[in-house]
């Protein structure tokens, strides 16, 4: 079992930033694939970025690439999502996820967190 705890959700201004961070309780983060999701009200959750399990390669969905960060250190059990240029369309819940193997669809992830709010003015 894998415990996930979403910080660094907030309300910023269109062209802030925010660093999102997720904190796993468990003793074998290296071997988890880590993710960021989003769900906005009235949509579906949908796949943000996704970095493998040494930190080498990293996953992005097209609108958030270039402006996105995913980051991990595994010596803390934390992934990191750095949030760049954001967009009033950015605002949504942010899910943490980890998985054997990376996905892009929700059933493809086996751990969530809670998930953190984010909320961009314009």
């Amino acid at each position: 079992q894998v415990q996930l705890v979403e910080s660094g959700g907030g309300l910023v201004q269109a062209g802030g930033s925010l660093r999102l961070s997720c904190a796993a309780s468990t003793r074998t983060f290296n071997t988890y694939v880590m993710g960021w999701f989003r769900q906005s009200p009235g949509k579906e959750r949908e796949f943000v970025a996704a970095i493998s399990q040494s930190g080498k390669t990293t996953y992005y969905e097209d609108s958030v690439k270039g402006r996105f960060g995913i980051s991990r250190d595994n010596a803390k059990n934390l992934v990191y999502l750095l949030m760049n240029s954001l967009m009033p369309e950015d605002t949504a819940v942010y899910y943490c996820a980890a998985a054997g193997v990376v996905s892009t669809v929700v059933s493809g992830w086996t751990y969530w967190g809670q998930g953190t709010q984010v909320t961009v003015s314009s």
